[in-house]
């Protein structure tokens, strides 16, 4: 997508609604500042000491430390779940702009529903306890509320989002893209249109600092009713379309060019099963792609249903995906587990000296001539 050529509409955007939504929308969802709070890493260095989750919190954080001071070693983090919406965004945007991580691999709720929804100006509020037990959802139904657990967001705004989405994609040259690319565009748009309500958001600083960006499972959000749209606007003429092979096919060179990888995930699904499979694929591929080095999970997911998502570490290790040396599963839900293990090792200095990759100019080598 040519900045010069874009035609998007560049007016700050604001849903029509003649849903009253102001009564439940009294309290913005605020994202948590790790960088303000040194006293994380003396917290969890003394969790060692402890039993249970906690120690098992502080050996997480040792090994992301020791990813992060590895310097051979790359890192991928990947996002299942509503993390953006939880408060967690500032996290991740902080590790990226200390190099602490050099790929994301997510749901694409958390990239378009969330992050890049905030990126336009829209907001996540809090939910009024009487509100978490289900009892009222048809009211909010009623107000075009849609409800994430104790987190409320309009439905009108969510409309504005996907129309953006669709409009990004009508601008596209017509032929097959991987989500990275895709998100790459979106970025872009934020680079041109989105102003200083874009400046904490992870599409917009991964595409500042060429960190790539996939979602294996894309059309699973906003960015999917964009695709269902262009597709029927065009029919058989033309145009865009969501490559999901090409998805893994640039993944995978990732693990083909940096053989040594660690993986900080945060949830199961797709996003770690998509990740952990590289190392398989490489080596269909004909190269000899060691296992990844450093494994973290958070997770609150029940292993015993056989579900892969939802499998440890350990488990990963028996195909040949995760090695066993520095891995830790966390068995906490992530808006607990991961500011501790993320600011633990920022605030012990690990980012220090060390520089990004900038993992997407392995796919567009014009990026880095320029």
């Amino acid at each position: 997508m040519s900045q010069q050529d874009s035609t998007l509409n560049t007016k700050p955007l604001k849903a029509t609604s003649s849903h009253n939504q102001d009564k439940y929308f009294t309290q913005e969802i605020e994202h948590i500042d790790i960088l303000k709070n040194p006293g994380i890493a003396t917290l969890v260095e003394g969790m060692k000491h402890m039993a249970f989750t906690s120690r098992d919190l502080y050996r997480a954080a040792d090994i992301y430390e020791r990813n992060l001071r590895d310097r051979e070693c790359g890192i991928i983090l990947t996002l299942a779940g509503s993390m953006i919406s939880a408060g967690l965004k500032k996290v991740f945007v902080d590790m990226i702009r200390n190099n602490m991580v050099d790929a994301i691999v997510s749901t694409g709720a958390n990239m378009v529903d969330q992050d890049f929804f905030e990126a336009l100006g829209f907001k996540h509020w809090m939910a009024e306890e009487r509100l978490k037990s289900g009892l009222f959802d048809g009211e909010l139904r009623d107000h075009a509320i849609d409800r994430i657990y104790d987190t409320l967001i309009s439905e009108d705004d969510l409309r504005v989002c996907d129309d953006v989405t669709g409009k990004i994609f009508e601008e596209l040259e017509p032929r097959a893209y991987s989500s990275r690319e895709l998100l790459r565009a979106f970025g872009e748009y934020l680079d041109k249109n989105g102003g200083p309500k874009c400046a904490d958001s992870i599409i917009y600083e991964a595409y500042k600092r060429d960190i790539p960006i996939f979602c294996p499972a894309f059309s699973d959000c906003s960015a999917g009713f964009g695709l269902v749209a262009i597709a029927a606007s065009k029919g058989d003429e033309p145009h865009m379309s969501w490559d999901g092979g090409k998805d893994f096919y640039e993944l995978t060179q990732i693990k083909i060019k940096n053989a040594e990888t660690g993986i900080f995930m945060v949830g199961g699904g797709v996003p770690k099963n998509f990740t952990q499979d590289i190392v398989v694929a490489a080596e269909v591929l004909g190269h000899d792609a060691p296992m990844h080095k450093y494994a973290v999970q958070v997770t609150v997911a029940d292993v015993r249903d056989g579900a892969l998502s939802s499998s440890t570490l350990k488990e990963a290790s028996s195909w040949g995906k995760v090695d066993t040396v520095y891995e830790q599963m966390v068995f906490s839900e992530a808006t607990l587990a991961v500011p501790l293990i993320v600011g633990y090792a920022y605030h012990r200095g690990a980012h220090k000296g060390r520089e990004g990759r900038k993992w997407n100019n392995i796919f567009e080598p014009a990026a880095a001539m320029a």
